[in-house]
């Protein structure tokens, strides 16, 4: 399926592994120029040139604000513009409400809320100027299920949903469109780096499998085509069936 956007140019936040990093390759294999960032210059260099030789790699910390902007604003410099964001961040430490302290609420809070924000401040206005432009944020199907002993994350997710939700909804005459996907698991870096038994993992999932970071990363594309032009607000599960509920 031709997806239409061959020529845009994308900024993929956090993308030198797992999730990120699936987009990431998605959108290029698509004919995106693609930029991407990580904390690391040694391995967001290498996640780019595993993509592909045109793809821009940038050294950022989108765990503040001024850092996620920051990449925003680089991604723009480097590719002449930014017609798809993906924002995206690693989630906070884990906790229930017993054992996380008031203050570990804000960092969180900037790590999974404000940060996206601050990219969305940064280049939703020149889609909306160009009329034409695809936000796809990563979020967590904790969002619909909150995850126990993620209570910093359940909080900061489900706050930034609120914002892609009302931005979509504001700006869908200018032919931006603004989504999240809520993956559940995948088999990323991070999971495998849990030393869990991923079979067992894998058997509680109605699936029956681990999802994988390339086919989030086909769903978040097909989200940037034209065919999808007719999709804004929506919070999608891509979870395998892992999420029970009706709505």
């Amino acid at each position: 399926m031709n997806l239409g956007i061959a020529g845009r140019r994308a900024a993929v936040a956090a993308a030198s592994q797992g999730l990120g990093f699936g987009v990431a390759h998605a959108l290029a294999a698509e004919g995106v120029h693609v930029a991407i960032c990580g904390r690391s210059p040694d391995k967001v260099e290498a996640a780019a040139r595993s993509i592909s030789a045109d793809v821009v790699p940038l050294v950022a910390d989108v765990s503040t604000a001024e850092g996620a902007a920051g990449f925003v604003r680089a991604a723009r410099e480097a590719l002449g513009g930014i017609d798809i964001l993906v924002p995206n961040a690693p989630g906070p430490p884990s906790g229930n409400f017993e054992a996380v302290a008031l203050d570990q609420y804000h960092p969180a809070f900037v790590l999974n809320c404000l940060s996206t924000i601050a990219m969305c401040t940064e280049a939703v206005p020149g889609m909306r100027e160009q009329q034409w432009g695809r936000v796809v944020a990563i979020t967590s199907i904790a969002v619909r299920q909150p995850i126990a002993d993620l209570i910093l994350s359940n909080t900061a997710r489900a706050g930034v949903t609120g914002f892609l939700k009302t931005v979509a909804r504001e700006i869908a005459r200018d032919g931006v469109t603004v989504n999240s996907l809520q993956p559940g698991l995948h088999r990323t870096e991070r999971l495998v780096g849990l030393n869990r038994d991923l079979d067992e993992v894998a058997r509680a999932i109605p699936a029956g499998t681990l999802g994988r970071p390339e086919d989030f990363g086909a769903v978040a594309a097909f989200l940037c085509s034209d065919a999808a032009r007719f999709i804004t607000g929506a919070a999608i599960p891509v979870d395998g069936g892992a999420y029970a509920g009706l709505l």
